[in-house]
């Protein structure tokens, strides 16, 4: 297949919408499938203004050329970058490229663009619901703009062929505002990346002398994430707690959570060994489509403790894999957590049954899905095309014949 990927977030900005791109990538690459990735530059400046310049000189990822266009960076946050020009720079960009499907991942801005251009030219969309942006209007102070969002996410999902969403909750919350066409796609997990082998005695003795249990965190600090929420758990004794990634929230929890470990950005194999060095996975965002970091915890063979809303409802089996606890019910997220400290047995039966629950969900299987979804957009916007020009030619028959003399 011919795919033009547009993707609201990019290298070399990591994240949950980012990895799933690559692994996308890598996943058509194996294929043989023809690739080109649309996503924000990291400048206001357009690099490649017309596409005829971009084969030899753009930069590139799995083989795959990626055209930039201009962005502008968030002003709290300049490592994300919100793409900026018009519908008709991605309208031009898609004619010339001529794709048989538009993957969209993560659209609010530049997708949104892209949906309208692929809109225009009749081309199947197939857009990726991965991050609920309304939810995080309250955590960043402007509550008024939450209808507001929702109303924009409609309206983008509207437009779309497919929209694939990760998730049960993910699913009836878009059907609730009245989107169609909807479809599960979940997400794969790496078991050679996150697995128990990785576990590291060196690790664990430098971040825990006194042989503490460490109960971590792997994420963005950031406010939709409400990392701050585990200060509760700050002071069990015969605990540390480990948060694992970057943001702008990261001196602030440092701060609130003075006797936290702060291990940084990790990423690859330092990444996994930080997962599998972990007791007991924690994770208080209540905005969360799927939770791929969830997934990751549960391949290395960790118990998990997840705030019972969005992703988290599907992947933690209660009282089998982990515990849940109501949102906002800190309290309950600390008793959830001492239970499992206080119980050995119950911490390793939770461990080996997270671990089982997550083997072969691989991204081969996982994107495999995606691509029979890619098809069936294919032939459903033929459809789509085919009623709509059928519709339009009986419309003007009748107008035709009621101009004609009587």
């Amino acid at each position: 297949m011919k795919v033009a990927v547009v993707a609201e977030s990019f290298l070399p900005h990591m994240n949950g919408v980012t990895n799933s791109v690559l692994q996308v990538l890598a996943h058509l690459r194996r294929r043989g499938d023809d690739v080109t990735v649309i996503a924000p530059a990291d400048s206001a400046f357009d690099a490649h203004p017309l596409t005829d310049q971009i084969s030899s000189s753009a930069e590139r990822c799995h083989g795959y050329p990626v055209i930039r266009v201009p962005s502008l960076p968030l002003p709290d946050y300049p490592k994300v970058r919100v793409a900026a020009g018009s519908v008709l720079r991605i309208r031009n960009l898609l004619e010339e490229l001529r794709p048989d499907v538009v993957h969209i991942a993560s659209p609010f801005v530049l997708g949104w663009r892209a949906i309208q251009a692929a809109e225009a030219l009749g081309l199947p969309a197939v857009s990726i619901y991965q991050t609920e942006v309304p939810a995080y209007a309250a955590r960043y102070r402007v509550p008024w703009a939450e209808e507001l969002l929702w109303q924009h996410v409609e309206r983008m999902h509207q437009a779309c062929t497919y929209t694939l969403v990760p998730s049960t909750f993910a699913k009836q919350q878009l059907r609730e505002r009245g989107v169609k066409r909807l479809r599960t796609w979940r997400r794969g997990v790496d078991t050679d990346l996150f697995s128990p082998a990785r576990r590291s005695a060196e690790l664990r003795a430098r971040i825990a002398p006194n042989g503490e249990l460490l109960i971590g965190f792997v994420g963005r600090l950031a406010a939709e994430k409400q990392v701050e929420d585990l200060a509760v758990l700050d002071g069990i004794p015969g605990t540390r707690l480990v948060i694992i990634g970057s943001g702008p929230m990261e001196s602030s929890l440092a701060k609130r959570l003075p006797r936290a470990h702060f291990a940084s950005f990790q990423s690859g194999a330092d990444l996994g060994a930080h997962v599998a060095s972990l007791d007991i996975f924690v994770h208080p965002g209540e905005a969360e489509t799927f939770c791929q970091t969830i997934q990751e915890a549960q391949a290395a063979a960790l118990p998990v403790v997840a705030v019972g809303r969005g992703g988290p409802l599907d992947l933690v089996d209660e009282g089998r894999t982990g515990w849940l606890y109501g949102p906002g019910d800190l309290h309950g997220m600390r008793r959830r957590v001492e239970h499992l400290v206080s119980d050995h047995a119950a911490r390793r039966h939770f461990a080996d049954a997270a671990h089982t629950e997550v083997q072969g969900r691989t991204w081969e299987a996982i994107c495999n899905e995606l691509v029979g979804h890619y098809a069936r957009a294919v032939e459903v916007n033929r459809r789509i095309r085919t009623m709509r020009a059928k519709t339009y030619l009986r419309a003007q028959s009748r107008l035709f014949t009621n101009l004609l003399p009587g």
